[in-house]
């Protein structure tokens, strides 16, 4: 714990809620937006309230950047019961939205089914609908897995809410490529898993890496199955789009000095 105090930044005190920023960047992301997708303004960002609180009075509020396969669910799940935080995934808000009979529903099915991408004014609806039913029901702090994505979302995210620490987890894109291609998911309850056994020995000035498998349970072994879009030519073009996409994200908030490169010295434990 006293390793995780060293990484919150001093911060200036937080002003108040700054909603007019808020508001002022989403409709310049729904106009922007508007000619491609056609969906309408939501009228949720206007409807509730999301209070700024001095870092002193809450929890942390934490980002979690990252490539794909790197892990960042499996730590921010695990860091979040140590601290205290709620771990918000914006792609189990999207999931659970689907599921549900809520307003953007209906919009998210129509989207999902013919194949486009989720805009950024539903993601950061859903979002804002996320942290202020936190805040009602008396939640502090979060980590936010994976988002944002793009300047866009960073500087919308930044007008809504105070972040005070951005951990950028790394690791080299041979092994993130092999985590990728050993994600397994069972198909009775769910979860993931994952069946890599990766052992890099050290050469050239790197250091050796091992990272054991995350296998499942017996009853689930037999249930297994891989993602369609777990190969190798996918997950390469995943990644080369993520670096293009995030680099900036990146620069963003390390000019803010918010950035703490994580170069992740192997699995879990050693984590």
């Amino acid at each position: 714990m006293t390793t995780l105090a060293r990484l919150l930044p001093k911060l200036r005190p937080a002003s108040g809620a700054s909603s007019s920023y808020f508001q002022r960047c989403l409709k310049t992301s729904a106009a922007a937006s508007q000619s491609e997708s056609q969906i309408p303004s939501h009228p949720l960002f206007f409807s509730a309230n999301l209070t700024r609180r001095d870092p002193k009075d809450r929890n942390l509020q934490w980002v979690f950047l990252g490539c794909p396969g790197v892990g960042k669910g499996t730590y921010a799940s695990r860091l979040c019961n140590l601290l205290g935080v709620p771990h918000i995934a914006t792609g189990d808000l999207v999931r659970d939205e689907l599921s549900s009979a809520g307003a953007l529903s209906a919009q998210l099915k129509e989207i999902v089914n013919q194949g486009k991408l989720v805009s950024d004014e539903i993601i950061l609806s859903l979002l804002w609908k996320r942290l202020v039913g936190g805040q009602d029901k008396g939640q502090s702090g979060f980590i936010l897995d994976g988002f944002p994505c793009t300047i866009k979302q960073a500087e919308i995210l930044e007008g809504m809410i105070d972040i005070d620490l951005v951990v950028n987890l790394k690791l080299p894109e041979d092994i993130l490529i092999e985590k990728c291609l050993g994600r397994r998911l069972c198909s009775q309850c769910g979860k993931n898993f994952n069946i890599a056994s990766i052992n890099v020995k050290g050469e050239n000035g790197n250091p050796a890496m091992s990272m054991a498998p995350l296998l499942p349970p017996e009853h689930c072994m037999s249930k297994l199955i891989t993602r369609t879009d777990d190969t190798e030519e996918v997950v390469r073009e995943r990644l080369r789009i993520y670096n293009d996409k995030t680099q900036p994200v990146e620069d963003f908030y390390r000019r803010r000095g918010k950035l703490l490169e994580f170069n992740l010295p192997g699995g879990i434990p050693e984590s």
